[in-house]
């Protein structure tokens, strides 16, 4: 007896051991865009048993994971997943903004400074992330012998994963469905991305029809395939098969790959092409490889979330995560890489399925309110054009209309600014508006929201005053079709799969933050957290 429970404590301890000590080689973070929590839910049982239920039954799962601050959009839920804080300090406050100098709007990763390689046309960089990401700390652990690698369909949703210090950044030109990066990294494609490109995959993919995976009586969890919550992204109409090579003619260019699950498998493709290319998780050095799929987000601002296709969407890419679990295994080795899924946003329910279940909802028009306030701000400042840019749920204002006197100017604009609050919050839509003397003042880690706009405000590049609106309201001119940017449930709560090297099975219902993320695979890999990161590593993970 005794000998028997010396060798069950003996494999007991080694379990242990292996556990405490596995440090990856290879880090792949994968960032779903668009994808919400309860898809999970939804579609678990059509899920095959090597994608997303890989994650279920060998990973770890936190169900109640959420952005901690307004802006839900691509560029600032990229940034923060990677750097582990929110845009208040990552500076990524929208997918573009108004700049204050300049008196223009800004890409978050446009730049003039660079160009495309592969392509002609202005390239991208990642100078307007203020801290350092997780891809960053790769490569100052490992002095720069790291790879650090990031794709997607999306400039941004390549660029700002990568960090500042990445190998490359890659994403698609739509006009030639080849991959491309820019001059800020390289100054010519690698003999492996050309060799991907030449194989003109793209034009092969945009010849074929999308026909679902299953009878369409079988899509139970959707709604019916013919709706009016639905916009058309194909000429033919909302309905299945949807032809590809008539949406090519269409566009005259490869778009219509995007809003098909093959804008996944392309990607899929050439995410393993960068593996080998690269020889990334070959040897000894730790490299990461970010991966964002782009597909599911623009489709989904087509269709909304209850339509078949965002179903079958999913369902194709469950198959497409087992083909890259399959092939990590024999490429890069079982147990000896790290995985990580989440999404940089979630998104709305389509303003028309929230009429018919008569659920309050509404739209904001974002050129009415502008003319309307110019028109209630003129009794109060004649002749002076006091705004400068209403949107993206801020206004800002023309400081030098107020003057050149300091300190009447500022008494001027603190007026201004507690007025145009006071006319916000009397609009249909919208449920409070804070200027910046009120901002200022919110504790920043405030469990509100009031605490999620602090989080999401850069005071260098936002507005003066920042407005929340009401629950079921955007600005989303269609009822078809959906949205998100909000700081509510529907726009903040996504996914968060765990798998391979550390990683314990198990589940978690407690709360965490996005901001959790870069944490907690900087502990799992050994290396520093980002320069501004604010979260903390998940314990139920790392402990």
């Amino acid at each position: 007896m005794c000998i028997k429970k010396a060798i069950f404590g003996f494999f007991l301890l080694g379990s242990v051991i292996v556990h405490a000590q596995t440090q990856p080689k290879l880090v792949i973070g994968v960032v779903v865009d668009q994808m919400r929590q309860e898809y999970i839910y939804r579609f678990e049982k059509k899920f095959g048993a090597d994608g997303f239920r890989r994650f279920l039954d060998q990973g770890f799962q936190l169900t109640n994971l959420h952005y901690n601050y307004a802006a839900t959009e691509t560029g600032p839920g990229h940034s923060s997943v990677y750097t582990g804080t929110t845009p208040a300090l990552h500076g990524i406050i929208k997918n573009e903004w108004f700049v204050k100098d300049t008196k223009g709007r800004v890409n978050c990763v446009a730049t003039e400074a660079y160009k495309m390689v592969g392509a002609s046309g202005k390239g991208a960089s990642p100078e307007l992330l203020l801290s350092t990401t997780i891809t960053d700390e790769v490569k100052i652990a490992t002095q720069r012998k790291g790879k650090v690698v990031s794709v997607s369909l999306k400039d941004r949703s390549a660029v700002l994963p990568g960090g500042h210090a990445a190998d490359a950044a890659y994403w698609m030109d739509s006009k030639s469905g080849n991959f491309i990066t820019s001059s800020y990294y390289l100054q010519e494609l690698p003999p492996w991305a050309n060799d991907f490109n030449n194989k003109k995959y793209a034009e092969k993919f945009a010849a074929m029809e999308w026909k679902p995976a299953l009878p369409l009586e079988q899509y139970t969890e959707s709604g019916p395939d013919q709706s009016n919550c639905e916009q058309a992204f194909d000429k033919k109409g909302v309905t299945f098969p949807h032809r590809l090579a008539e949406m090519k003619k269409a566009s005259n260019d490869y778009s219509c790959l995007a809003v098909s699950p093959y804008g996944n498998e392309i990607l899929r493709m050439f995410a393993q092409a960068a593996i080998e290319g690269e020889k990334l998780g070959n040897d000894g050095i730790l490299d990461f490889l970010a991966i964002s799929f782009s597909s599911t987000d623009i489709l989904g601002h087509a269709v909304g979330p209850q339509a078949v296709e965002i179903e079958d969407m999913y369902l194709q890419l469950d198959k497409q995560l087992a083909e890259l679990f399959s092939f990590l295994d024999k490429k890069v080795g079982k147990g000896t890489y790290t995985l990580f899924l989440t999404a940089d946003h979630a998104a709305d329910e389509t303003r028309q399925s929230l009429i018919d279940l008569k659920i309050p909802s509404g739209f904001l028009d974002l050129k009415k309110l502008e003319k309307d306030l110019n028109e209630f701000l003129a009794p109060y400042f004649p002749g002076k054009n006091v705004l400068e840019s209403v949107g993206n749920d801020q206004i800002y204002l023309n400081h030098q209309a107020f003057g050149e006197d300091a300190r009447r100017s500022s008494l001027d604009i603190m007026i201004g600014e507690e007025l145009i609050s006071g006319f916000l919050r009397r609009q249909e839509g919208i449920a409070e508006a804070y200027p910046r003397s009120v901002l200022r003042n919110i504790p920043f880690d405030e469990k509100s929201f009031r605490g999620q706009l602090i989080r999401s405000y850069n005071a260098a590049r936002c507005g003066d005053i920042m407005y929340l609106l009401k629950p079921q309201w955007n600005s989303h001119e269609n009822n078809a079709g959906t949205s998100h940017g909000t700081p509510y449930n529907y726009n903040t709560h996504v996914p968060g799969l765990f798998y391979g090297a550390g990683i314990k099975h198990g589940k978690s219902s407690q709360y965490h933050a996005i901001t959790d993320i870069a944490p907690t695979i900087s502990a799992l890999a050994k290396i520093k957290f980002p320069s501004a990161c604010i979260g903390t590593p998940v314990a139920e993970i790392t402990d």
